[in-house]
């Protein structure tokens, strides 16, 4: 069954804001001497699709990873996982923002050792709900609201907006004045719709940059030893607490070491191991 033009436009208005976003992270990508994974063929994987597997073996299809290291032939270390949606109505915007949590967040706890910069580009009506929830479990996120992806259409003489009881012949004619235009100006219109809201583009970009570019200030490592002691009764650990003469040196089994690793930009990482060896290895492949 054919799709309806409504849908066909909708498609045509995310896969325009995605290769503006395409274009914008290709030049982070070229600056900073890393390189850019997006849907498409190539060699050092399978298919077209960005794909990355997590702790438990499970497959994730992603929109961007900037990769360090990374070439046509060969996968690089994920440095950044950005994700790119765009919705008309905010009706199943919270589960647009779960599906892009649960895309990434198994992957930044499997990589955490980069700590990766976790990025969503929203464009369109999104809640603020999804908009929150997206921030709150580390991701930055921009937002480009559907004004301005009308603004960006209208540079072309396009009128992109609609609503639910659009006429199906609008949705033609806007379609036929899309195939129309010349790749250049395609490409104006995708390049429009981050130039719209340059003050918050350029927040995003400079936090994506800020985390690429940092550098490691200082490692905390904490060696902890000793045997545990349970109680019911907060009073009786409080006791026990004061007791202890924590200066005298003790001879108590080893229990594990935790690190704090803080970086430049102010991010911060605090890892436990329970062997020295894990941890030892985990300092090794530190970045």
């Amino acid at each position: 069954m054919a799709e309806s033009p409504a849908h066909t436009w909708g498609q045509t208005i995310g896969t325009t804001f995605e290769d503006g976003v395409k274009r914008a992270l290709a030049t982070v990508a070229v600056k900073h001497g890393l390189y850019l994974d997006h849907k498409g063929p190539r060699a050092a994987r399978p298919g077209k699709k960005v794909v990355w597997t997590d702790l438990e073996g499970n497959a994730h299809d992603l929109d961007y990873v900037l990769e360090r290291n990374g070439t046509e032939g060969q996968i690089g270390d994920p440095l950044a996982f950005i994700e790119v949606a765009w919705r008309r109505y905010t009706k199943h915007s919270r589960n647009k923002a779960q599906e892009i949590q649960g895309a990434v967040l198994p992957l930044a706890k499997k990589y955490r050792r980069y700590s990766p910069f976790l990025g969503a580009i929203i464009g369109g009506e999104f809640t603020d709900g999804a908009l929150a929830q997206l921030r709150s479990v580390g991701f930055a996120v921009l937002h480009l609201p559907y004004s301005e992806v009308i603004d960006a259409f209208d540079i072309v003489g396009i009128s992109a907006s609609s609503e639910e009881n659009t006429p199906q012949v609008e949705f033609r004619n806007k379609l036929s004045q899309w195939d129309r235009l010349s790749a250049a100006d395609k490409q104006q219109v995708g390049d429009a719709l981050l130039a719209t809201s340059k003050l918050h583009v350029r927040t995003f970009i400079d936090n994506l940059i800020n985390t690429l570019t940092r550098t490691i200030s200082r490692i905390i490592v904490m060696p902890l030893a000793g045997i545990s002691t349970e109680f019911q009764l907060p009073d009786a650990a409080a006791a026990f607490l004061s007791s202890l003469n924590v200066d005298a040196s003790m001879e108590a089994p080893f229990v594990r070491v935790e690190m704090r690793i803080e970086y430049s930009n102010g991010d911060s990482l605090t890892v436990s191991y329970q062997s020295v060896s894990a941890a030892v290895q985990f300092l090794q492949n530190l970045v």
